[in-house]
Protein backbone atom coordinates (compact mmCIF):
# COMPACT_ATOMS: atom_id res chain seq x y z
CA UNK A 1 0.00 0.00 0.00
CA UNK A 2 1.33 3.17 -1.28
CA UNK A 3 2.00 5.54 1.77
CA UNK A 4 0.18 9.02 1.32
CA UNK A 5 2.59 12.36 1.85
CA UNK A 6 2.28 14.62 4.23
CA UNK A 7 0.56 17.94 3.74
CA UNK A 8 2.64 20.76 2.40
CA UNK A 9 2.24 22.59 5.65
CA UNK A 10 3.82 19.61 7.97
CA UNK A 11 6.66 19.57 5.22
CA UNK A 12 7.83 22.91 4.90
CA UNK A 13 6.16 24.51 7.60
CA UNK A 14 7.69 23.25 10.85
CA UNK A 15 9.55 26.57 11.46
CA UNK A 16 6.35 28.48 11.56
CA UNK A 17 4.51 26.11 14.02
CA UNK A 18 7.35 26.29 16.29
CA UNK A 19 7.49 29.83 16.43
CA UNK A 20 3.42 29.87 16.68
CA UNK A 21 3.88 27.51 19.63
CA UNK A 22 6.69 30.37 21.46
CA UNK A 23 4.72 32.52 20.81
CA UNK A 24 1.61 31.23 22.30
CA UNK A 25 3.52 29.99 25.13
CA UNK A 26 4.77 33.30 25.83
CA UNK A 27 1.56 34.98 25.95
CA UNK A 28 0.37 32.32 28.18
CA UNK A 29 3.06 32.83 30.14
CA UNK A 30 2.59 36.93 30.38
CA UNK A 31 -1.71 36.26 30.95
CA UNK A 32 -0.52 34.06 33.93
CA UNK A 33 1.72 36.89 35.67
CA UNK A 34 -1.04 39.38 34.80
CA UNK A 35 -4.04 37.77 35.84
CA UNK A 36 -2.38 36.25 38.61
CA UNK A 37 -4.32 38.32 41.07
CA UNK A 38 -7.36 37.48 39.57
CA UNK A 39 -6.20 33.59 39.47
CA UNK A 40 -5.65 33.55 43.59
CA UNK A 41 -9.06 35.48 44.33
CA UNK A 42 -11.00 32.43 42.03
CA UNK A 43 -9.29 30.28 43.74
CA UNK A 44 -9.60 31.24 47.00
CA UNK A 45 -13.67 31.70 46.11
CA UNK A 46 -13.27 27.89 45.20
CA UNK A 47 -12.05 27.09 48.54
CA UNK A 48 -14.21 29.24 50.49
CA UNK A 49 -17.89 27.83 48.42
CA UNK A 50 -15.93 24.31 49.39
CA UNK A 51 -15.94 25.21 53.07
CA UNK A 52 -19.58 26.30 53.09
CA UNK A 53 -20.87 23.02 51.53
CA UNK A 54 -19.00 20.72 53.72
CA UNK A 55 -20.31 22.71 56.63
CA UNK A 56 -23.73 22.80 55.09
CA UNK A 57 -23.19 19.24 55.39
CA UNK A 58 -22.25 18.80 58.69
CA UNK A 59 -24.71 21.02 60.11
CA UNK A 60 -27.76 18.84 61.32
CA UNK A 61 -31.31 19.13 60.25
CA UNK A 62 -32.97 20.65 62.84
CA UNK A 63 -31.10 22.92 62.87
CA UNK A 64 -30.54 24.20 59.64
CA UNK A 65 -33.73 26.58 59.45
CA UNK A 66 -31.97 28.82 63.00
CA UNK A 67 -28.76 29.10 60.33
CA UNK A 68 -30.33 30.02 57.33
CA UNK A 69 -32.10 32.74 59.47
CA UNK A 70 -29.54 34.06 60.58
CA UNK A 71 -27.87 34.50 57.45
CA UNK A 72 -30.91 36.54 56.23
CA UNK A 73 -31.02 38.08 58.85
CA UNK A 74 -26.87 39.18 58.58
CA UNK A 75 -27.50 39.97 54.67
CA UNK A 76 -30.44 42.38 55.49
CA UNK A 77 -28.55 44.24 58.46
CA UNK A 78 -25.37 44.54 55.73
CA UNK A 79 -27.99 45.95 53.30
CA UNK A 80 -29.19 48.27 55.10
CA UNK A 81 -26.30 49.65 56.26
CA UNK A 82 -24.44 52.62 54.84
CA UNK A 83 -21.79 51.34 52.21
CA UNK A 84 -22.20 47.80 53.60
CA UNK A 85 -22.86 46.18 49.91
CA UNK A 86 -19.30 47.48 49.47
CA UNK A 87 -17.84 46.59 52.68
CA UNK A 88 -19.02 42.90 52.08
CA UNK A 89 -17.86 42.73 48.90
CA UNK A 90 -14.31 43.81 49.98
CA UNK A 91 -14.44 41.99 52.69
CA UNK A 92 -15.27 38.50 50.79
CA UNK A 93 -12.40 39.45 48.48
CA UNK A 94 -9.53 39.81 51.17
CA UNK A 95 -10.73 36.14 52.45
CA UNK A 96 -10.68 34.62 49.20
CA UNK A 97 -7.27 36.27 48.24
CA UNK A 98 -6.28 35.05 51.90
CA UNK A 99 -7.84 31.36 51.45
CA UNK A 100 -6.47 31.27 47.69
CA UNK A 101 -2.29 31.79 48.15
CA UNK A 102 -0.20 29.58 47.45
CA UNK A 103 0.62 27.64 50.36
CA UNK A 104 3.63 25.34 49.00
CA UNK A 105 5.88 24.93 52.06
CA UNK A 106 9.21 26.30 51.59
CA UNK A 107 11.74 25.02 53.26
CA UNK A 108 14.08 27.12 54.88
CA UNK A 109 17.43 26.23 57.05
CA UNK A 110 19.39 23.02 57.03
CA UNK A 111 16.97 19.51 57.24
CA UNK A 112 17.90 17.15 59.84
CA UNK A 113 20.52 15.15 57.88
CA UNK A 114 22.72 18.46 57.13
CA UNK A 115 22.12 19.42 60.79
CA UNK A 116 23.45 16.02 61.83
CA UNK A 117 26.41 16.62 59.93
CA UNK A 118 26.89 20.04 60.84
CA UNK A 119 27.16 19.13 64.78
CA UNK A 120 29.87 16.09 64.12
CA UNK A 121 31.46 18.80 62.04
CA UNK A 122 31.27 20.67 65.09
CA UNK A 123 32.37 18.15 67.86
CA UNK A 124 35.63 17.43 65.51
CA UNK A 125 36.57 20.84 65.63
CA UNK A 126 36.52 21.23 69.50
CA UNK A 127 39.76 19.58 70.10
CA UNK A 128 41.87 22.11 67.61
CA UNK A 129 39.69 24.98 68.85
CA UNK A 130 39.24 24.67 72.13
CA UNK A 131 41.47 25.03 76.16
CA UNK A 132 40.77 23.95 79.20
CA UNK A 133 41.14 27.16 81.09
CA UNK A 134 38.90 28.79 78.31
CA UNK A 135 35.58 30.02 81.20
CA UNK A 136 33.57 30.63 77.52
CA UNK A 137 34.43 28.26 75.36
CA UNK A 138 33.14 28.94 71.60
CA UNK A 139 33.60 25.07 70.85
CA UNK A 140 32.97 22.19 73.66
CA UNK A 141 31.56 18.83 73.70
CA UNK A 142 28.07 19.50 73.45
CA UNK A 143 27.54 23.30 72.93
CA UNK A 144 25.97 25.58 70.88
CA UNK A 145 26.81 24.64 67.00
CA UNK A 146 25.07 27.63 65.91
CA UNK A 147 27.07 30.16 67.52
CA UNK A 148 30.06 28.83 65.84
CA UNK A 149 28.99 27.49 62.39
CA UNK A 150 27.14 29.77 59.77
CA UNK A 151 26.30 30.40 56.41
CA UNK A 152 25.87 26.71 55.65
CA UNK A 153 25.20 25.53 51.67
CA UNK A 154 24.77 21.94 50.63
CA UNK A 155 24.82 19.98 47.48
CA UNK A 156 22.22 17.54 46.05
CA UNK A 157 23.82 14.97 48.09
CA UNK A 158 23.58 16.87 51.31
CA UNK A 159 27.56 17.27 51.48
CA UNK A 160 28.56 20.45 52.66
CA UNK A 161 29.55 23.17 49.20
CA UNK A 162 30.37 26.33 51.86
CA UNK A 163 30.58 27.08 55.60
CA UNK A 164 32.23 30.34 57.27
CA UNK A 165 33.50 28.86 60.84
CA UNK A 166 34.73 31.58 63.95
CA UNK A 167 37.08 30.48 65.66
CA UNK A 168 38.52 31.63 69.25
CA UNK A 169 41.42 34.44 69.08
CA UNK A 170 43.83 32.47 70.71
CA UNK A 171 44.25 29.75 68.13
CA UNK A 172 47.74 29.87 66.39
CA UNK A 173 46.11 30.63 62.68
CA UNK A 174 49.48 32.41 61.72
CA UNK A 175 51.13 29.17 61.83
CA UNK A 176 51.05 26.64 58.98
CA UNK A 177 50.98 23.54 60.69
CA UNK A 178 48.03 24.61 62.97
CA UNK A 179 46.01 25.84 59.17
CA UNK A 180 47.19 22.31 57.77
CA UNK A 181 45.64 20.53 60.89
CA UNK A 182 42.05 22.21 60.18
CA UNK A 183 42.12 22.28 56.94
CA UNK A 184 42.90 18.53 56.84
CA UNK A 185 39.81 17.84 59.26
CA UNK A 186 37.35 19.84 56.95
CA UNK A 187 38.67 18.12 53.91
CA UNK A 188 38.03 14.40 55.50
CA UNK A 189 34.47 15.49 57.57
CA UNK A 190 32.55 17.52 54.63
CA UNK A 191 33.79 14.84 51.68
CA UNK A 192 36.84 13.65 49.92
CA UNK A 193 37.15 13.94 45.86
CA UNK A 194 36.04 17.86 45.91
CA UNK A 195 38.74 21.01 46.07
CA UNK A 196 38.02 22.74 49.27
CA UNK A 197 39.17 26.60 48.94
CA UNK A 198 40.09 27.78 52.25
CA UNK A 199 39.91 31.67 53.38
CA UNK A 200 41.47 32.94 56.68
CA UNK A 201 40.68 35.85 57.85
CA UNK A 202 42.93 36.69 60.93
CA UNK A 203 41.56 39.88 61.78
CA UNK A 204 37.96 38.97 62.13
CA UNK A 205 38.50 35.03 63.33
CA UNK A 206 36.68 33.69 60.75
CA UNK A 207 37.05 30.99 58.46
CA UNK A 208 35.29 30.51 54.75
CA UNK A 209 35.23 27.43 53.37
CA UNK A 210 33.95 26.58 50.11
CA UNK A 211 34.05 23.76 47.22
CA UNK A 212 35.81 24.77 43.90
CA UNK A 213 34.59 23.79 40.58
CA UNK A 214 36.31 21.42 38.35
CA UNK A 215 38.35 23.42 35.96
CA UNK A 216 37.84 22.88 32.08
CA UNK A 217 39.02 20.27 30.51
CA UNK A 218 38.06 20.19 27.02
CA UNK A 219 40.11 23.51 26.29
CA UNK A 220 42.43 22.45 22.96
CA UNK A 221 45.55 23.96 22.07
CA UNK A 222 44.63 27.19 19.40
CA UNK A 223 45.93 30.86 18.57
CA UNK A 224 45.46 32.93 22.24
CA UNK A 225 45.17 36.57 22.23
CA UNK A 226 48.18 37.10 23.79
CA UNK A 227 50.44 40.11 23.75
CA UNK A 228 54.48 38.95 21.90
CA UNK A 229 55.93 37.74 24.67
CA UNK A 230 52.74 36.35 26.71
CA UNK A 231 52.49 32.80 26.83
CA UNK A 232 49.27 30.98 28.22
CA UNK A 233 50.53 27.84 30.59
CA UNK A 234 46.89 27.11 31.54
CA UNK A 235 43.42 28.47 32.96
CA UNK A 236 42.55 29.10 36.71
CA UNK A 237 39.70 30.11 38.40
CA UNK A 238 37.47 33.49 37.79
CA UNK A 239 38.27 34.81 41.31
CA UNK A 240 42.38 34.41 40.78
CA UNK A 241 42.90 36.71 38.20
CA UNK A 242 41.46 39.70 36.65
CA UNK A 243 41.80 38.96 32.80
CA UNK A 244 40.05 36.78 31.17
CA UNK A 245 40.32 35.26 27.20
CA UNK A 246 38.39 34.41 24.46
CA UNK A 247 38.81 30.41 23.82
CA UNK A 248 37.19 27.54 21.50
CA UNK A 249 36.51 24.62 23.49
CA UNK A 250 36.58 21.22 22.19
CA UNK A 251 33.18 21.28 20.55
CA UNK A 252 34.07 24.54 18.39
CA UNK A 253 31.97 26.83 21.41
CA UNK A 254 33.41 30.26 22.29
CA UNK A 255 33.75 31.33 25.98
CA UNK A 256 35.74 33.21 28.28
CA UNK A 257 37.93 31.90 30.99
CA UNK A 258 40.86 33.34 33.35
CA UNK A 259 44.22 32.56 31.97
CA UNK A 260 47.69 32.05 33.70
CA UNK A 261 49.95 34.14 31.66
CA UNK A 262 53.37 33.88 31.72
CA UNK A 263 55.20 37.23 30.33
CA UNK A 264 58.95 36.83 29.17
CA UNK A 265 61.47 39.12 27.67
CA UNK A 266 63.76 41.99 28.76
CA UNK A 267 60.93 43.25 31.12
CA UNK A 268 59.70 39.89 32.88
CA UNK A 269 60.35 39.28 36.16
CA UNK A 270 60.22 35.84 36.36
CA UNK A 271 62.10 34.92 32.60
CA UNK A 272 62.79 31.59 33.36
CA UNK A 273 60.50 28.11 34.23
CA UNK A 274 60.67 25.24 36.09
CA UNK A 275 57.91 22.15 35.57
CA UNK A 276 57.28 19.34 37.82
CA UNK A 277 55.28 16.23 37.53
CA UNK A 278 54.99 12.51 37.34
CA UNK A 279 55.00 10.48 34.54
CA UNK A 280 51.28 11.32 32.61
CA UNK A 281 50.79 14.49 34.81
CA UNK A 282 51.03 16.49 31.76
CA UNK A 283 54.59 18.07 31.46
CA UNK A 284 55.22 17.04 27.60
CA UNK A 285 52.23 18.50 26.84
CA UNK A 286 52.80 21.83 28.57
CA UNK A 287 56.10 22.07 26.80
CA UNK A 288 54.61 21.41 23.32
CA UNK A 289 51.81 24.39 24.01
CA UNK A 290 54.51 27.06 24.81
CA UNK A 291 56.62 25.19 21.82
CA UNK A 292 53.35 26.37 19.54
CA UNK A 293 52.76 29.44 21.43
CA UNK A 294 56.35 30.52 21.24
CA UNK A 295 56.97 29.80 17.29
CA UNK A 296 55.06 32.81 15.60
CA UNK A 297 57.24 35.41 17.23
CA UNK A 298 60.90 33.28 17.65
CA UNK A 299 63.35 29.97 17.82
CA UNK A 300 62.68 26.96 19.40
CA UNK A 301 65.22 24.87 20.39
CA UNK A 302 64.24 21.61 22.35
CA UNK A 303 66.23 19.19 23.94
CA UNK A 304 64.33 15.63 24.94
CA UNK A 305 66.33 13.83 27.62
CA UNK A 306 64.08 10.65 27.21
CA UNK A 307 64.40 10.39 24.00
CA UNK A 308 60.58 9.05 23.46
CA UNK A 309 60.08 11.41 20.37
CA UNK A 310 57.29 13.60 22.32
CA UNK A 311 58.27 16.30 20.36
CA UNK A 312 59.20 15.03 16.76
CA UNK A 313 56.00 16.81 15.34
CA UNK A 314 58.34 20.20 15.55
CA UNK A 315 61.44 18.43 13.94
CA UNK A 316 61.82 20.45 10.61
CA UNK A 317 59.73 23.08 11.15
CA UNK A 318 60.00 26.47 10.03
CA UNK A 319 61.45 28.82 13.55
CA UNK A 320 62.75 25.18 15.18
CA UNK A 321 66.31 24.98 15.31
CA UNK A 322 66.73 21.89 16.84
CA UNK A 323 65.13 19.02 18.01
CA UNK A 324 67.86 16.87 20.10
CA UNK A 325 67.69 13.38 21.66
CA UNK A 326 71.22 11.97 22.02
CA UNK A 327 74.08 13.22 24.64
CA UNK A 328 76.65 14.77 22.07
CA UNK A 329 73.62 16.62 20.16
CA UNK A 330 72.23 18.04 23.51
CA UNK A 331 76.10 19.14 24.60
CA UNK A 332 76.53 20.75 20.85
CA UNK A 333 73.03 22.73 21.74
CA UNK A 334 73.83 23.96 24.85
CA UNK A 335 76.83 25.17 24.21
CA UNK A 336 75.99 26.94 21.14
CA UNK A 337 73.30 28.70 23.28
CA UNK A 338 75.78 29.66 25.83
CA UNK A 339 77.78 30.99 22.80
CA UNK A 340 74.88 32.40 21.12
CA UNK A 341 74.00 34.16 24.91
CA UNK A 342 76.74 35.78 24.74
CA UNK A 343 77.07 37.07 21.51
CA UNK A 344 73.96 38.70 21.95
CA UNK A 345 74.75 40.57 24.91
CA UNK A 346 78.61 41.88 23.11
CA UNK A 347 76.42 42.57 19.62
CA UNK A 348 73.58 44.40 22.00
CA UNK A 349 76.36 46.38 24.14
CA UNK A 350 78.15 47.82 20.96
CA UNK A 351 75.37 49.32 18.86
CA UNK A 352 73.55 50.67 22.56
CA UNK A 353 77.59 52.46 23.11
CA UNK A 354 77.53 53.68 19.82
CA UNK A 355 74.37 55.01 19.89
CA UNK A 356 72.29 52.69 18.12
CA UNK A 357 69.35 50.25 18.40
CA UNK A 358 69.86 46.62 19.17
CA UNK A 359 70.28 44.72 15.86
CA UNK A 360 67.23 42.56 14.73
CA UNK A 361 68.78 38.85 15.31
CA UNK A 362 69.42 40.29 19.31
CA UNK A 363 66.19 41.17 20.22
CA UNK A 364 64.18 37.40 18.53
CA UNK A 365 62.87 35.41 21.18
CA UNK A 366 64.76 32.88 21.68
CA UNK A 367 63.53 29.79 23.74
CA UNK A 368 65.29 26.48 24.63
CA UNK A 369 62.90 23.62 25.80
CA UNK A 370 64.80 20.86 28.14
CA UNK A 371 62.34 17.98 29.03
CA UNK A 372 64.05 15.69 31.89
CA UNK A 373 67.69 16.66 31.34
CA UNK A 374 68.71 14.26 34.59
CA UNK A 375 68.45 11.45 32.24
CA UNK A 376 71.20 13.47 30.14
CA UNK A 377 72.95 13.95 33.12
CA UNK A 378 73.30 10.73 34.10
CA UNK A 379 74.00 9.44 30.93
CA UNK A 380 77.05 12.47 30.87
CA UNK A 381 78.41 10.95 33.99
CA UNK A 382 78.56 7.25 32.65
CA UNK A 383 80.68 8.36 29.77
CA UNK A 384 82.84 11.43 31.81
CA UNK A 385 81.33 14.15 29.59
CA UNK A 386 79.79 17.45 31.26
CA UNK A 387 76.73 17.83 32.48
CA UNK A 388 74.25 19.56 29.98
CA UNK A 389 72.74 21.39 32.95
CA UNK A 390 76.18 22.82 33.91
CA UNK A 391 75.84 24.58 29.85
CA UNK A 392 72.74 26.72 31.06
CA UNK A 393 74.64 29.04 33.87
CA UNK A 394 75.39 31.55 31.31
CA UNK A 395 71.62 31.35 29.76
CA UNK A 396 69.83 31.65 33.23
CA UNK A 397 72.05 34.50 34.35
CA UNK A 398 71.66 36.58 31.13
CA UNK A 399 69.00 34.95 30.03
CA UNK A 400 66.57 38.05 30.28
CA UNK A 401 68.86 40.44 28.63
CA UNK A 402 69.98 38.47 25.80
CA UNK A 403 66.11 37.69 25.10
CA UNK A 404 67.11 34.11 25.82
CA UNK A 405 64.37 31.68 27.80
CA UNK A 406 64.74 28.28 29.66
CA UNK A 407 62.09 25.98 30.31
CA UNK A 408 62.74 22.55 32.25
CA UNK A 409 60.61 19.72 32.89
CA UNK A 410 61.68 17.34 35.63
CA UNK A 411 59.67 14.68 37.54
CA UNK A 412 59.57 14.58 41.30
CA UNK A 413 61.60 11.06 41.59
CA UNK A 414 64.62 13.12 40.15
CA UNK A 415 64.07 16.46 40.96
CA UNK A 416 67.45 16.29 43.31
CA UNK A 417 69.52 15.74 40.35
CA UNK A 418 68.01 19.55 38.65
CA UNK A 419 70.89 21.42 39.60
CA UNK A 420 71.32 24.60 42.06
CA UNK A 421 71.78 26.82 38.46
CA UNK A 422 68.42 25.65 37.46
CA UNK A 423 66.77 25.82 40.54
CA UNK A 424 68.06 29.28 41.82
CA UNK A 425 66.73 30.58 38.54
CA UNK A 426 63.62 29.33 37.42
CA UNK A 427 61.44 31.65 39.64
CA UNK A 428 58.05 30.75 37.60
CA UNK A 429 56.92 27.03 39.19
CA UNK A 430 54.50 24.36 37.73
CA UNK A 431 53.69 21.33 39.35
CA UNK A 432 51.41 18.78 37.50
CA UNK A 433 49.63 15.85 38.79
CA UNK A 434 48.55 14.60 42.34
CA UNK A 435 51.14 15.55 44.84
CA UNK A 436 50.91 15.66 48.36
CA UNK A 437 51.29 19.29 49.92
CA UNK A 438 54.41 19.01 51.46
CA UNK A 439 56.09 17.92 47.71
CA UNK A 440 54.23 20.95 46.17
CA UNK A 441 55.47 23.84 49.09
CA UNK A 442 59.13 22.40 48.15
CA UNK A 443 58.64 23.16 44.27
CA UNK A 444 56.18 26.44 44.55
CA UNK A 445 57.87 27.21 47.88
CA UNK A 446 54.72 27.69 49.80
CA UNK A 447 51.89 25.48 50.34
CA UNK A 448 48.82 25.55 47.81
CA UNK A 449 45.73 26.94 48.81
CA UNK A 450 43.42 24.29 48.49
CA UNK A 451 43.17 20.40 49.49
CA UNK A 452 44.62 18.53 46.00
CA UNK A 453 42.96 15.63 45.08
CA UNK A 454 43.36 12.43 44.61
CA UNK A 455 42.88 11.86 40.81
CA UNK A 456 43.62 14.30 38.51
CA UNK A 457 43.16 14.57 35.00
CA UNK A 458 46.30 14.83 33.12
CA UNK A 459 47.25 18.52 32.75
CA UNK A 460 46.04 19.96 36.17
CA UNK A 461 48.18 21.07 38.71
CA UNK A 462 49.49 24.13 40.13
CA UNK A 463 51.46 27.14 39.14
CA UNK A 464 53.12 30.45 41.13
CA UNK A 465 55.19 33.07 39.00
CA UNK A 466 57.94 34.66 41.16
CA UNK A 467 56.64 35.58 45.01
CA UNK A 468 52.89 35.55 43.47
CA UNK A 469 49.82 33.54 44.33
CA UNK A 470 49.40 30.13 43.53
CA UNK A 471 46.91 29.21 40.82
CA UNK A 472 45.01 26.09 39.86
CA UNK A 473 46.11 25.61 36.59
CA UNK A 474 44.69 23.32 33.87
CA UNK A 475 47.14 23.13 31.19
CA UNK A 476 45.37 22.97 27.23
CA UNK A 477 45.51 19.66 25.47
CA UNK A 478 48.18 19.53 23.58
CA UNK A 479 49.23 15.93 22.86
CA UNK A 480 51.67 14.60 20.41
CA UNK A 481 49.74 14.75 16.51
CA UNK A 482 51.63 10.98 15.85
CA UNK A 483 50.34 8.89 18.86
CA UNK A 484 47.70 6.45 18.07
CA UNK A 485 45.77 7.00 21.29
CA UNK A 486 45.58 11.03 20.59
CA UNK A 487 41.45 11.82 19.73
CA UNK A 488 41.15 13.22 15.81
CA UNK A 489 39.93 16.39 17.14
CA UNK A 490 42.61 16.61 19.28
CA UNK A 491 44.94 15.89 16.79
CA UNK A 492 43.47 18.24 14.38
CA UNK A 493 43.89 21.22 16.14
CA UNK A 494 47.95 20.51 16.89
CA UNK A 495 48.55 20.02 13.36
CA UNK A 496 46.51 23.28 12.63
CA UNK A 497 49.48 25.12 14.80
CA UNK A 498 52.67 23.66 13.70
CA UNK A 499 54.33 25.89 11.19
CA UNK A 500 55.23 24.78 7.75
CA UNK A 501 58.32 22.68 7.26
CA UNK A 502 61.37 25.00 6.11
CA UNK A 503 63.29 23.75 2.75
CA UNK A 504 66.78 23.27 1.92
CA UNK A 505 67.20 26.81 0.52
CA UNK A 506 65.88 28.50 3.70
CA UNK A 507 67.31 26.23 6.07
CA UNK A 508 70.85 27.14 4.59
CA UNK A 509 70.33 30.99 4.58
CA UNK A 510 69.25 30.73 8.33
CA UNK A 511 72.35 28.74 9.00
CA UNK A 512 73.96 31.28 7.40
CA UNK A 513 72.55 34.07 9.46
CA UNK A 514 72.71 32.55 12.77
CA UNK A 515 75.71 31.41 12.79
CA UNK A 516 77.64 34.89 12.05
CA UNK A 517 79.95 35.96 14.62
CA UNK A 518 78.63 32.88 17.03
CA UNK A 519 81.96 31.09 18.87
CA UNK A 520 82.95 27.89 17.27
CA UNK A 521 81.98 24.93 19.41
CA UNK A 522 84.56 22.92 21.61
CA UNK A 523 84.61 20.37 18.43
CA UNK A 524 87.14 20.61 16.75
CA UNK A 525 85.11 19.80 13.49
CA UNK A 526 81.34 21.19 14.22
CA UNK A 527 79.75 18.31 12.05
CA UNK A 528 76.37 18.37 10.91
CA UNK A 529 75.55 15.49 13.57
CA UNK A 530 76.60 17.97 15.97
CA UNK A 531 76.14 21.39 14.73
CA UNK A 532 72.83 22.58 16.17
CA UNK A 533 72.94 25.51 13.70
CA UNK A 534 72.71 22.73 11.17
CA UNK A 535 70.75 20.45 12.55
Amino acid sequence: MARRPLPRILISGSASLARSRDFARTAADSATDVFHPLITIGRGLRRLAAASRRRWADTPKDKRGPLLFLAGACVLVVALMPYGPLLALVTVMGLAAWHGRDRTPVQSGPSDAELGRLRSLYEALVPYFSLPEDPDPLFAHGGDWARALSGAEFDGAGRITRLRIRYPAYFADGEPSCRARVEQLLHAKSGRGREYLFEWDEEGNQLEVHVLAALPTDIVAQRFVTAPGELVLGFTDDSSVPRTLPVLDGEGGARDLPPVLWRTGSRSTEPHLLAVGEPGSGTSTLLRSLALQALPHGDVLIVEGTGTGEYACLTGRTGVLAVECGLSGALATLEWVAHETERRLITANRERQAGRPAPEDTRRPLWVLLDRPSVLGHLAATEGRPDPQSLLQVPLRHGRAANVTIVVAEQFETLDLVSEAVRSHTRARVVLGPAEPERIAAVLGVPPHTTPAAQLPPGRGYARLGAGAVHRLQVPATPDPYDDATCEAHRLAVQALLPERCDSASAAKSDEVRGEGVPAPVEAEPTEANDPARA
